[in-house]
């Protein structure tokens, strides 16, 4: 069941937040993906496939973090990117997850659509903000020298126990690894398209591929809702599994 937290009240969140349950952040951009695919690609793919996977488990969902690391690669402001500093970005998420951290909150995931690339600047940052906030939060809580205390020297053996800190926040790609052998990683090509008119059929116009020119585009005539359903039902199914640990 899904839990909004943008529409939710203090009694169903309080509760959830002591049922501990996963706690889960879309985070996208606003990028260029040419003529026929919407502006908030990476951003509506995130969505589509957090609000699956609350119809599968119980799950606080939190509003979209729709402006993210999107870079220039593909193309520059003047076709509409809007790209946040990676460092800015990093600074953002960080003072998000703080509040969620110190207000009570664990079992923490944001998951990103954009890139498919091993250490991504998006990716990269909000690994670091949330790496960065778990030790600051150990050293406010429990003291300088806190690991190196008498008092925790069984802090290793105890890793696997239900309040592990380095559990508390997680980063998860929406396109995870098994998915892949369905449709590759692309950009606004079949792939992409297929995943994201399954999820948004209004994100995508079919009649507009004819006008799109750039080289990365041309496969998009060969999208698939249902090779798009596969990928994102398989997608749904590793992330359930990589939540539950």
């Amino acid at each position: 069941m899904k839990i909004d937290m943008a529409m939710g009240f203090p009694k169903e969140i309080e509760k959830a937040k002591a049922d501990r349950l996963p706690v889960l952040i879309p985070v996208g951009t606003m990028e260029y993906h040419s003529e026929h695919c919407a502006y908030g690609c990476d951003s509506l793919v995130s969505i589509g496939i957090i609000d699956k996977i609350a119809e599968k488990i119980d799950a606080v969902v939190l509003p979209p973090i729709w402006y993210g690391v999107a870079s220039f690669a593909v193309a520059g402001p003047e076709k509409n990117t809007i790209h946040v500093d990676c460092d800015t970005f990093e600074a953002y998420m960080y003072a998000i997850l703080k509040s969620l951290i110190y207000g009570g909150w664990r079992n923490i995931y944001m998951v990103l659509s954009h890139q498919t690339e091993d250490y991504n600047p998006m990716e990269l940052a909000c690994m670091k903000a949330a790496r960065k906030l778990v030790f600051e939060y150990l050293e406010d809580t429990r003291g300088n020298g806190w690991w190196g205390n008498n008092d925790t020297k069984t802090f290793y053996d105890t890793l696997d126990a239900a309040d592990n800190p380095w559990n508390w926040i997680k980063t998860l790609r929406g396109h995870p690894q098994k998915a892949k052998a369905i449709l590759p990683g692309d950009h606004a090509g079949y792939a992409e398209c297929s995943r994201l008119k399954y999820l948004f059929p209004e994100a995508v116009k079919e009649e507009r591929i004819p006008d799109a020119k750039e080289w990365f585009t041309q496969s998009a005539k060969n999208m698939s809702i249902e090779l798009g359903e596969k990928d994102i039902t398989l997608s749904v199914d590793e992330l359930i599994a990589q939540i539950k640990g």
